[in-house]
């Protein structure tokens, strides 16, 4: 999956990454950005509900002699556009964090979906609602607590005196999950059978019932934690040849991995704490950006980030219209639409 060098030299290896300058970088974010607004844009007209493209277009520029009704304003600023701006929110967590995995991880299989992160994270959502359910605050502090102890977890148990092998953190990522769902099972058994239906719903992602202070949390966690990836980017491409060679060549490596571990971990923890498990997210759209522009982790991470916002806003818009008026989950949406093109590029690479 990773496109590989002709040269095992790992300063002619980091010498190939030096390629992306910040023109280019410009260049492929501003484009991705174009693609946001059209996404952005259709899904604020499309839904149960179809807005005009006109009346919409004259509603978000402020002015107030619109085609709109009064039932379709409150429609598109109370429902569809909070709903939008959280897809977006999630995207740009799941997308930034998986890249991130990958390169630290130097493995095309890390994701917080596959190693337990999300599952952590939710078993802290879930922890809050039950035992915390009046405290709001207490969902996204319970679920980075808990995609950071499941990170912990994993990456102790898959290293050995070699490293952390692909094999051995894939297999840890599996068994944490499994544990982590029988947790799960254990907390919805000391709930009623109306809260039962509404969690299972909110596991498989559900972007609906988040709130203006969840929606809040998501943005600023997505800020911090992709700034803090980025800041990270040049010593993620050297820790990509091996943290040996990154050690030789100048990184703290202790230091780059607490803080790539924690700005993960607040991204899938904010992610999860206001919509659910959303899965695939973190796989595919890396590995997409990485085909298009390179394995640059300079270009990688933030155009990663902008592509999972538009990967998450087409998925919740199909899922919002395909049965509408009734909704499908949004998880189940990018996993249909992330299983089969992670195959095509399993093929390919």
């Amino acid at each position: 999956m990773w496109r590989q060098s002709r040269t095992n030299d790992p300063v002619k290896q980091l010498s190939n990454t030096g390629r992306v300058t910040l023109a280019r970088t410009l260049v492929v974010c501003g484009g991705l950005l174009g693609l946001l607004a059209i996404a952005f844009l259709v899904s604020s007209i499309l839904g149960a509900q179809r807005l005009s493209f006109s009346g919409v277009m004259c509603a978000l520029t402020g002015s107030s002699n619109c085609s709109l009704s009064g039932a379709e304003r409150a429609i598109l600023f109370d429902i569809r556009l909070p709903r939008i701006f959280l897809a977006a929110a999630v995207g740009t967590c799941l997308a930034a964090a998986g890249a991130a995995y990958q390169a630290l991880l130097r493995n095309p299989l890390a994701e917080p979906y596959l190693l337990g992160v999300s599952n952590g994270a939710a078993v802290g959502t879930m922890a809050a609602l039950v035992f915390f359910g009046a405290h709001e605050w207490s969902r996204p502090v319970m679920a980075f607590a808990g995609a950071i102890g499941a990170t912990f977890v994993v990456y102790r148990l898959a290293r050995g005196r070699a490293g952390a092998s692909p094999e051995r953190l894939i297999l840890a990522g599996v068994i944490v999950t499994t544990f982590l769902s029988s947790a799960i099972v254990f907390i919805t058994t000391v709930m009623d059978a109306t809260r039962i239906r509404s969690f299972t719903f909110w596991l498989l992602g559900d972007l609906s019932g988040t709130t203006s202070s969840l929606l809040a949390v998501a943005f600023v966690a997505a800020a911090i934690g992709v700034a803090a990836l980025v800041m990270n980017a040049r010593a993620l491409n050297l820790m990509m040849l091996g943290e040996r060679d990154a050690f030789d060549l100048g990184v703290e490596v202790g230091r780059v991995r607490l803080i790539v571990f924690a700005a993960a971990s607040l991204l899938v923890g904010a992610s999860v704490a206001s919509s659910g498990s959303v899965g695939y997210v973190g796989l595919v759209v890396p590995h997409l950006v990485r085909l298009s522009f390179g394995s640059d982790n300079r270009l990688v991470i933030p155009a990663a980030a902008i592509a999972g916002a538009t990967f998450v806003i087409v998925a919740d818009t199909l899922a919002r219209t395909v049965i509408a008026p009734r909704e499908l989950p949004v998880g189940a949406i990018t996993a249909l639409i992330g299983a089969p093109l992670f195959v095509y590029l399993l093929r390919r690479g």
